[in-house]
């Protein structure tokens, strides 16, 4: 269903997502451009471009859902609902350790802006992407479409609840800013850039004859990874500018260990759970990833709508989202099921 574009760029992803970056610390100026608003005719209108890129990737990615796969979550939905769960409920254990460590650091903040910029990623749904290392892990894909989508479509109440449960974890006016990201996230960001283009593709996945929906998925799938990695680049533009021009190893590298320990908390206590919880290995493979992989271009574009003068908190944020990825081919790897690693 997926046209020769689309194959050609999944095997080629990891080397875009890298020259995306090279291209945002080299030649930042065009993604700069894009990420200001851009007033339209008539006068009223205005064009974000990140939020409209967020929703082509999210849309692409609930009309690919397949649908007939989901039906086998009613019969047996433990796993889902113990990774809806466990995605909403680890964020509590890992966020308050990682600010106390940050309170032990010189910062005079007590890290609070990169405790801040982490915050904006964990409170974040399921990323979509997860279902890609599922299908190349022999995980129990149901299971994570049905995380993905669930997170999603409760992303406008979900995320607000975890924003304010965190704020009182971070000091000066960082918590005013999560104040005011759990407004954008409960009003026009979540529902406008997130729920309604995932709910209108799932809706086309759902409504649409198979022969239509290859069609629309033939055109749709190529704009949305081209328009992903458009959205990598513009968000790295803003955090990276400053990397030459005004070179602080120590905020990178302490970006670099914020980011590397949440994701690496965040996996491990997830492959907790599923061993508690005796789950077939597929299964287990897809609740581990579904705990560790966040919606970072989501949190990303939140941060540019909410912190616009503090490009460098997305610096956490890209290295979460470099991370992630790693780790989640490690753990497709390490817990592949017997029969689909034969069958590799």
């Amino acid at each position: 269903m997926h046209t020769r574009t689309t194959s050609w760029l999944r095997h080629r992803l990891g080397r875009a997502v890298a020259l995306s970056y090279a291209l945002a610390l080299l030649v930042p100026g065009p993604g700069l451009w894009l990420r200001r608003p851009h007033p339209l005719p008539p006068a009223h209108l205005t064009l974000h471009t990140a939020p409209l890129l967020l929703s082509l990737v999210l849309f692409s990615a609930g009309l690919q859902v397949p649908i007939r796969a989901l039906g086998a979550l009613a019969q047996r939905p433990k796993a889902l609902l113990a990774g809806l769960v466990l995605h909403l409920a680890i964020p509590l254990a890992v966020v308050p350790f990682v600010a106390l460590l940050l309170r032990c650091t010189p910062d005079i903040d007590g890290g609070s802006g990169l405790l801040t910029a982490m915050i904006l990623v964990v409170a974040m749904p399921v990323a979509a992407g997860a279902t890609v290392w599922t299908d190349q892990g022999g995980g129990d894909q149901p299971t994570m479409v049905g995380l993905v989508l669930a997170s999603t479509l409760l992303s406008p109440l979900t995320t607000p609840v975890l924003l304010a449960v965190f704020s009182p974890l971070v000091s000066g006016g960082y918590a005013a800013t999560l104040a005011d990201a759990g407004r954008l996230a409960r009003g026009g960001f979540a529902l406008t850039a997130v729920v309604l283009p995932c709910a209108a593709g799932l809706l086309g996945a759902l409504l649409l004859p198979a022969r239509q929906r290859g069609h629309l998925i033939s055109s749709v799938a190529p704009a949305a990874m081209a328009g992903s990695l458009v959205l990598t680049y513009l968000n790295a533009s803003g955090a990276l500018r400053s990397v030459l021009t005004r070179p602080r190893p120590l905020l990178y590298a302490a970006a670099l260990g914020v980011a590397a320990l949440v994701c690496l908390l965040s996996y491990l206590l997830g492959r907790v759970a599923a061993r508690a919880l005796r789950l077939e290995a597929g299964t287990a493979s897809s609740l581990t990833l579904a705990c560790g992989m966040n919606n970072s271009s989501a949190s990303a574009v939140l941060i540019t709508a909410s912190l616009p003068d503090k490009p460098h908190l997305l610096l956490p944020v890209l290295a979460y989202g470099l991370l992630q990825k790693t780790a989640a081919n490690r753990i497709v790897t390490r817990l592949r099921p017997a029969h689909a690693a034969a069958g590799a």
